[in-house]
């Protein structure tokens, strides 16, 4: 063990009496790595955005990119230990930010202009599919990036020692804060992805000229300084959105456009039919009056004197509209995103125009805990709970806080899936989810099997009869008659619900969203998988690298999984709590980032440059103790978010709960950011081998909590039970730094 730590220590003393840089290049290398940090940020924001339409969005496809990403950045951390062999590695440098600023807006291009030559047309692209597209699309920038974080390690470490490590992750943080917060708070609102990606592109090109010549290196200067030259006059000359679009969407018109916090709108039209798409995703279509009928009807016809009823989200398609068909006073329609409105009034204005229906920009949740209003009917016209977001529509604390704003024997529907003719197991136990759910707030339940499954929920009397009383009522339809409601509601339809409602299946609850876990298992199961010689390959390298890591590097490890897993239970539990997370979630990531930043800036003030075994017996009882720290913040998190819970709905209450949940986010960020340069105090060897050693443990220990929390962890333990096991890591590995001598 000392004959390892004596040639540590050489190695170290070579660095270090190598010259250092002088304090203008040191000032210029953290710089870049500022850039790369604000540029990676934009770009992963940007590209997720675009990635989630073509690959089917859904949390399983949101953690397989966000894995990839991580993997990737990993990769090149890695692959940044020989970046201390490098006989110039200064121009290195700001070549490859060069190359970082212009690869992000070729691949928006790349994604949009060949998608449909790559993958099917209107099909899901499946797991498989996603994982290598996301993994060839994302490669050169990720592999690059995480090089760049080694390559400045190893450019500082002369003079600076394990602290070079440190300030190259300060760096990196602080630059991901102001990318970040630049990209939520400014770009995203007014520009769209290709405008937002050209930004950091710009600026990245010129400080990589700036410092090219700086450096002494003329020509690279010239050549990157007149690509950026170019590249502001194809952004001035040529509109790339307008351009890559009508190459993703041929043979149709774009009638609007527009970007917001909740992603990019877009309204083609073709044949006559308008089709708003979202994030590459449809949400409804014109000329679809059935869809329209059947969600209006099955529970209108429940209560036809309805005066007061309430619709959340699908308003603008024109379920507004056909509510004000049994002559209500009003309809009070609750929609999230104001640009859905907003292309709502432009292209179908007369869905929205008449005075009795009543417009709500809001979360559709957080609107029924707020208001004190009563209503004879609820539709909530969501989608399927593919998403988290989206099952927060199907919880039980959801139904009970929809019951409290019911009228008496008031009615509320929803529609978790859909029905083909075959009850698959996968739908049956979502079926069975939804319904036992449900059956625990009301005291009836009908279940109708339309083109859509249809549960109809109340405390009054239900009707099966839906077609008796629309012609009693006189309400005039296309579709939805008697006929159709015999075919849709025939013997066998009706036995497959029956069958498919006695399934066993848990309840869903906000902070155990069993739903979306069981939606998931059904979208999986629509694609055939194998598990074959990749994936095999894939567990056995994942194995022998945990296997391989020393404690200091797996405490690293466990600290990238907990930042992960707990930041989407912070998101989570925010979201459930407040509502929707989109416009607050640059505030709580902006808030861990500051933390990150912080905790490090902090960690660094007792590094010195080549810490001798007594300091770094010290550092790794600190390490350990900030393992401990994490793993009792992880226990007590369940216990804040469900104190906060019962704060109530008011204003007051709000703001607590934003309060202290970004107080929270900050927190997490310290203990994290801490972790990592006592971590390269702990065990120094060179710049570059540490900087790869312990950025690639961090950074692939991120890509799997992020990839396990939201599809696996949360869904099927809880949010209490994943920050158990969160907690379980964290111990064995402070335990681990504490026992083991290397």
């Amino acid at each position: 063990m000392f004959i390892k730590w004596s040639r540590s220590v050489n190695r170290t003393d070579k660095s270090v009496e190598k010259k250092a840089l002088p304090a203008r290049e040191r000032f210029l290398v953290l710089l870049m790595i500022g850039a790369v940090g604000a540029s990676s940020v934009m770009a992963q924001l940007a590209l997720m955005r675009e990635m989630l339409g073509t690959f089917s969005g859904n949390e399983m496809v949101l953690g397989i990119i966000l894995g990839n990403w991580l993997l990737l950045t990993g990769a090149g951390t890695w692959l940044g230990r020989t970046a201390g062999r490098l006989a110039n590695p200064r121009s290195l440098l700001p070549a490859g930010l060069a190359l970082m600023a212009v690869v992000p807006p070729a691949q928006v291009f790349f994604l949009r202009a060949f998608h449909n030559d790559i993958f099917l047309r209107g099909a899901a692209v499946g797991i498989t599919g996603t994982v290598a597209g996301s993994f060839v699309l994302l490669l050169p920038f990720c592999v690059l990036s995480g090089y760049l974080l080694t390559l400045a390690s190893s450019i500082l470490a002369p003079g600076e020692g394990s602290t070079a490590v440190g300030r190259v992750y300060i760096a990196d943080s602080l630059g991901s804060i102001a990318g970040g917060a630049v990209f939520s708070f400014v770009l995203i609102r007014f520009f769209d992805h290709f405008a937002i990606l050209c930004f950091p592109a710009l600026l990245g090109l010129a400080l990589a000229g700036i410092s090219a010549a700086v450096f002494g290196n003329r020509i690279l200067s010239g050549v990157i300084l007149a690509t950026a030259a170019g590249l502001a006059a194809w952004v001035l000359r040529c509109d790339a959105d307008v351009l890559s679009t009508a190459l993703e969407y041929p043979r149709q018109k774009i009638v609007f456009r527009g970007s917001s916090p909740y992603g990019k709108l877009l309204v083609a039209e073709a044949g006559g039919q308008l089709t708003f798409i979202e994030n590459g995703l449809p949400l409804f279509s014109t000329n679809n009056a059935g869809e329209i009928e059947e969600t209006v009807h099955y529970a209108m016809a429940q209560r036809p004197g309805a005066r007061q009823v309430l619709l959340v989200s699908g308003g603008v398609a024109g379920t507004a509209r056909e509510i004000l068909k049994y002559g209500v006073s009003q309809v009070t329609y609750v929609e999230l995103d104001p640009l859905v409105l907003a292309a709502g009034r432009e292209v179908l204005p007369g869905n929205l125009d008449d005075p009795r229906i009543r417009v709500v920009n809001t979360d559709g949740r957080l609107f029924i805990r707020q208001t004190d209003e009563q209503f004879d009917v609820v539709i909530v016209d969501v989608p399927e709970p593919s998403t988290s977001q989206i099952n927060r529509f199907y919880t039980a604390e959801f139904f009970e806080e929809v019951r409290r704003v019911l009228a008496p024997g008031g009615v509320l529907s929803f529609s978790p899936g859909r029905y083909a003719n075959y009850v698959s197991p996968e739908l049956a136990r979502l079926l069975a989810s939804a319904g036992r759910t449900a059956k625990d707030i009301f005291k009836n339940l009908l279940v109708i099997p339309g083109g859509r499954v249809f549960f109809l929920a109340s405390d009054g009397e239900l009707f099966p009869d839906i077609a008796a009383r629309i012609e009693a009522a006189g309400i005039p339809t296309r579709l939805v008659e008697r006929h159709y409601l015999e075919a849709m509601m025939a013997p066998d339809r009706l036995a497959d619900m029956s069958r498919a409602l006695e399934e066993p299946a848990a309840v869903n609850r906000d902070f155990s969203p069993v739903l979306y876990h069981y939606h998931l298992r059904q979208w999986i199961s629509q694609f055939p998988m194998r598990f074959g010689i990749f994936e095999w390959a894939l567990l056995a390298a994942l194995a022998t690298y945990l296997l391989w890591l020393r404690p200091v590097p797996l405490v690293i490890f466990v600290s990238g999984f907990s930042a992960s897993v707990l930041e989407i239970v912070l998101l989570f539990g925010f979201q459930i709590l407040y509502g929707s997370v989109y416009r607050q979630l640059g505030v709580i990531i902006t808030l861990f980032m500051a933390g990150l930043a912080v905790g490090a800036w902090l960690a660094l003030r007792v590094s010195g440059n080549v810490p001798n075994p007594a300091q770094r017996s010290r550092a790794k009882a600190r390490l350990a103790a900030l393992a401990f720290a994490v793993a009792a913040f992880a226990v007590l998190l369940p216990l804040v978010l469900a104190g906060l819970g019962g704060a109530g709905s008011g204003s007051f209450a709000l703001a607590s709960v934003q309060a202290t949940v970004a107080g929270l986010a900050g927190l997490l960020g310290l203990l994290i950011g801490m972790q990592f340069p006592i971590a390269c105090r702990a065990r120094f060897e060179t710049g570059a081998t540490t900087a790869s050693k312990l950025y690639t443990a961090d950074l692939v220990g991120a890509a799997f909590g992020a990839l396990l929390s939201s599809t696996l962890l949360i869904p099927l333990l809880g949010v209490t039970e994943t920050c158990l096991v969160t907690a379980g890591l964290n111990i064995l590995g402070g335990t681990l730094v504490l026992l083991r001598k290397s």
